[in-house]
């Protein structure tokens, strides 16, 4: 607990997943609204979801962060493709007469779809809302030391959990989620602030880690036309070049993710992991920063902050994009 810098509540924004088997298509089908994705498409990632009966971690993830959290302030929850709907929260909030909250959103990092998005929901969800409590958005923080003393504690476990001939030379495979190229040119206020800060989150886990293993930053959960440039390489394929190269053992770290979205549970833990088995790689894969404490009281730390400017308009701005896989 401490300064709660003159807000009155938090509210928790997220992206949101099904909860059950017959929630999965729409939530879906809200993911991609307007976008055009085939049917084939949704009914293939569907499949991803059911495979897992049809629950994504993510709602009870944020359940059990909220839970975890110790503040001054009452705690709300919206999400943007799932229930409880923001816009749906906001209007709670004020019934409940908030006038001022800050928003802690599930993504540490600069980017259209993991900070511009997220403002942009936001602003919808007031617009919706005649008299709406102002919102303010906490700064990013994907090199708090609290998310990086989580991440750096998660790797070490997976690590451990490696056969002990392989743990020494194993190496550090960081994944975050692929995004357009043209995408990641504009993130941040001069451009390529996304790439930039997850090297940043990366090196600084790996030197609370073990400062001289090497380690990668590679990309997962690509989508949208071959055609259209993506930031590479693909985690799968990664492993297969590492595998070439001699390596024989690595952990997948999700630092790109907060918490469990599907991408993690279907893309790292099925997909890299049938990869690594068929190439005989020994391979482990850290958990996300979900409640781990240093995590859970950043963001009491985050609250007690000065308030953070606004961004500018044209920060991280709205693509022009193709059709895109939906998930998490």
């Amino acid at each position: 607990m401490g300064s709660t810098n003159g807000y009155d509540a938090l509210l928790v924004v997220s992206f949101g997943g099904p909860e059950k088997p017959e929630d999965v298509m729409p939530f879906l089908e809200n993911v991609v609204r307007g976008r055009g994705v085939p049917r084939e498409r949704l009914l293939e990632v569907e499949a991803h979801y059911q495979r897992f009966g049809g629950v994504s971690p993510i709602n009870r993830q944020c359940r059990d962060l909220i839970a975890a959290l110790d503040v001054d302030l009452p705690v709300y929850w919206g999400n943007r493709n799932w229930h409880p709907f923001l816009e749906d929260t906001v209007l709670r909030m004020k019934e409940d007469g908030v006038r001022k909250a800050a928003a802690f959103v599930t993504a540490a990092y600069s980017s259209y779809s993991s900070c511009r998005q997220y403002l942009d929901d936001i602003a919808r969800a007031r617009a919706a809302v005649p008299g709406a409590p102002e919102i303010v958005k906490l700064r990013h923080y994907y090199d708090h030391p609290g998310f990086v003393a989580a991440m750096a504690d998660h790797t070490r476990e997976a690590l451990d959990r490696l056969p002990a001939d392989a743990r020494e030379q194993a190496r550090l495979v960081f994944t975050a989620h692929s995004i357009p190229v043209s995408m990641a040119r504009t993130a941040g206020p001069a451009g390529g602030a996304y790439e930039a800060q997850l090297r940043r989150a990366a090196e600084l886990v790996t030197a609370h880690v073990d400062e001289g293993r090497a380690w990668d930053l590679v990309w997962q959960s690509r989508s949208g036309p071959p055609q259209v440039p993506w930031l590479e390489p693909d985690v799968c394929d990664h492993l297969e070049a590492l595998h070439a190269e001699g390596v024989r053992s690595a952990v997948l770290v999700p630092i790109g993710f907060v918490s469990d979205h599907m991408e993690v549970v279907y893309d790292l833990d099925v997909e890299a992991a049938a990869t690594a088995e068929k190439l005989g790689m020994a391979l482990t894969r850290a958990s996300t920063a979900g409640t781990h404490p240093r995590f859970v009281s950043m963001v009491g730390e985050l609250l007690a902050e000065p308030e953070p400017a606004p961004c500018a308009a044209t920060c991280c701005p709205a693509p022009v994009r193709p059709a895109h896989r939906p998930g998490r």
